[in-house]
C-alpha cells in the first residue's frame, strides 16, 4: 500500500481561503478508500490555532529548520481526522498571524514551509512512498523533494491548480532560503527571477493539472503565463484529472442550509426558490426563471461579457441572485444593477457559505462565463443541486458541463465556445427558452441527477499515477 504526503497551504474542514482547501480536504478522503494511506502536512495558521481542532493535536517533534543561513524553530503537531493522518507545521513567527496569503515575506513563508517538510520527512518513522504538492506555495518542496529525495524511490508529483499564481521572487532568494547547490539555480531561475512554480515542474516526476482541457491549455501562451516552454518540455510527464466534488458535504438532501430538501425532485427543489424569492423582495412565481451568480468578483469570471449584455437580458421577466466581492468596478456594476432593476436583481458584496447553497438550491440556471477556469467548483455545485450551468468552454467547464441537445434530450447544461458577449447572451435568451418547455427542464433535471463528479473516477486515475514507474 502507498502511503502519500500530500503537501499544502491551505485544508478544509482547518482553514480555507479557495478552492484548493476543498480539493485537499476531500482528495485524500477519496484515495484512502481506494486504499492508499495519506497524511497532509499543512502550516498551523492562527486561524487553526483559536479553533477547536488545535486542543485535539499531539506533538510529534521538535526540530530546527535551515533556511539559508538560518535555523527556524519548527514543531511538527498531529492530528487525526476522517481517516487521514494531519500533520501541521508550527512556527509563530511565519504562520501565527490574521489571513493566509498576502504579506510581504510570503516568498520567506512558503519555502521556510518547504524546507520543513523535508525536514520532517528525514526525521519521521514513516517512509512516504509519494509527495504530491500543490501550487506555488509548496512548489519548493516538490523541488528539493526530487533533488534530495529523503526516501529512496519516493516519487514527487506536482499538481497545478492555477497557473497564473507561480511565486515569483528575486534571485537572491536562492542563496538566502534555500540549502541547495548553486548548480541547481538553473531549475529555480526564470528570466532574471526565482519562480516556485517552474522550479516545481522543471523537477517533479510528474505534473497534473486540474482538467484534461486546462492540461492542453496552458501548453499555449494565452493560458500558459509564460511557462509554456517549460511545460511544452515536461509534456509526456502533464497529465490532467478533473477535480470532484465532495458529494457528502455538498448534499441537496441533507444539506440544513436549505429550506427544503430534495433529491432528485424538481418541484420539491421549487420550493427553495418561492421561499428566497419572497426574502428578496421579488415576485413569488415559480414560473419566472431565477438566475444565480456565486463568484470572485474578477476578470477571469467573465464579468465583462456580463456588464456588456445582462442590461439587455433583465428586461426578460427574469430574476438575477448575485454573491460575491472582489474588484471595486464589478462590485459597483452589480450594485448599480439592483438600483436599476428593483425587484429582480439582489446582490450581496461578500461571502456566506450558507446563503451560496441557498442561491444554488434555488436557482433554475447559474451564470459562469469564464475567461479561463482550471476546474471550477461552481459548475459542480450547481449541478449537484439541480442548477443548470450556463458556461464559457474552457478547462474544467468544457470538461464538465455537456452541452443539452433538445433533439435527443442530452447535455445537464448550456455552453458557449468563443469569448464573446452575444454568445453568452444567446446562451441566456436559450435558456429562457428551454425554461418554457417542461420536456426540456425535466430532461436537463433528469441529466444533471445522472451526472457523477464525485472524487472517486478522479482518485483512480491518481493512484494509476502514483503506481507508474
Amino acid at each position: 500500500m502507498k502511503h502519500v504526503l500530500f503537501a499544502a497551504s491551505e485544508c478544509t474542514p482547518f482553514v480555507k481561503s479557495g478552492g484548493l482547501a476543498d480539493v485537499i480536504g476531500s482528495l485524500p478522503q477519496a484515495l484512502a478508500k481506494e486504499g492508499m494511506n495519506v497524511s497532509v502536512i499543512l502550516p498551523l495558521y492562527k486561524e487553526i490555532i483559536n479553533s477547536d481542532y488545535r486542543s485535539k493535536m499531539e506533538e510529534v517533534t521538535v526540530f530546527s529548520t535551515p533556511v539559508g543561513w538560518r535555523n527556524q524553530y519548527t514543531r511538527i503537531l498531529k492530528l487525526k481526522d476522517r481517516g487521514v493522518v494531519y500533520y501541521f507545521v508550527d512556527n509563530e513567527y511565519y504562520f501565527n498571524r490574521d489571513g493566509l496569503y498576502g504579506y510581504i515575506d510570503d516568498g520567506e513563508r512558503f519555502i521556510y514551509f518547504s524546507n520543513a517538510i523535508i525536514e520532517f520527512m528525514y526525521r519521521t518513522d514513516e517512509i512516504f512512498d509519494v509527495l504530491h504538492c500543490h501550487d506555488w506555495q509548496t512548489g519548493a518542496a516538490v523541488a528539493i523533494g526530487s533533488i534530495k529525495r529523503p526516501h529512496p524511490g519516493m516519487k514527487t508529483v506536482y499538481t497545478i491548480h492555477n497557473i497564473k499564481y507561480q511565486g515569483w521572487f528575486h534571485h537572491s532568494g536562492f542563496g538566502e532560503l534555500l540549502n541547495l547547490e548553486m548548480e541547481h539555480f538553473a531549475g529555480f531561475e526564470w528570466h532574471g527571477m526565482m519562480n516556485i512554480m517552474k522550479a516545481a515542474i522543471h523537477h517533479a516526476d510528474i505534473v497534473t493539472t486540474v482538467s484534461d482541457t486546462y492540461a492542453k491549455e496552458i501548453l499555449t501562451p494565452f493560458f500558459g503565463e509564460g511557462l509554456e516552454s517549460v511545460l511544452e518540455s515536461r509534456a509526456e510527464d502533464l497529465y490532467g484529472i478533473v477535480n470532484g466534488l465532495d458529494v457528502v458535504d455538498y448534499n441537496p438532501l441533507r444539506d440544513k442550509a436549505l429550506d427544503y430538501r430534495f433529491k432528485s425532485s424538481r418541484k420539491t427543489k421549487l420550493k427553495n426558490k418561492l421561499v428566497l424569492q419572497e426574502a428578496l423582495g421579488f415576485e413569488v412565481n415559480k414560473d419566472i426563471p431565477m438566475y444565480g451568480i456565486v463568484t470572485r468578483l474578477v476578470a477571469q469570471k467573465g464579468l465583462d461579457l456580463i456588464r456588456h449584455i445582462l442590461h439587455d437580458f433583465l428586461e426578460s421577466d427574469v430574476q438575477l441572485v448575485v454573491l460575491g466581492s472582489g474588484e471595486y468596478e464589478y462590485e459597483e456594476y452589480f450594485k448599480s444593477l439592483e438600483v436599476n432593476f428593483p425587484g429582480k436583481v439582489h446582490v450581496t458584496l461578500g461571502f456566506s457559505e450558507p446563503y451560496a447553497r441557498r442561491i444554488y438550491a434555488s436557482c433554475d440556471f447559474f451564470i459562469m462565463p469564464s475567461l479561463f477556469e482550471p476546474c471550477g467548483l461552481g459548475q459542480l455545485i450547481a449541478i449537484r443541486y439541480l442548477n443548470a450551468p450556463i458556461v464559457r468552454e474552457t478547462g474544467g467547464l468544457k470538461d464538465t458541463v455537456i452541452p443539452y441537445n433538445e433533439f435527443d434530450h442530452t447535455g445537464n447544461g448550456l455552453s458557449f465556445e468563443n469569448y464573446n458577449a452575444h454568445e453568452l447572451l444567446g446562451k441566456l435568451e436559450y435558456s429562457l427558452r428551454l425554461y418554457q418547455e417542461p420536456e426540456h427542464m425535466d430532461a436537463l433535471c433528469a441529466n444533471m441527477l445522472a451526472s457523477d463528479y464525485s472524487w472517486a473516477n478522479s482518485a483512480k486515475q491518481y493512484v494509476e499515477l502514483y503506481e507508474k514507474q
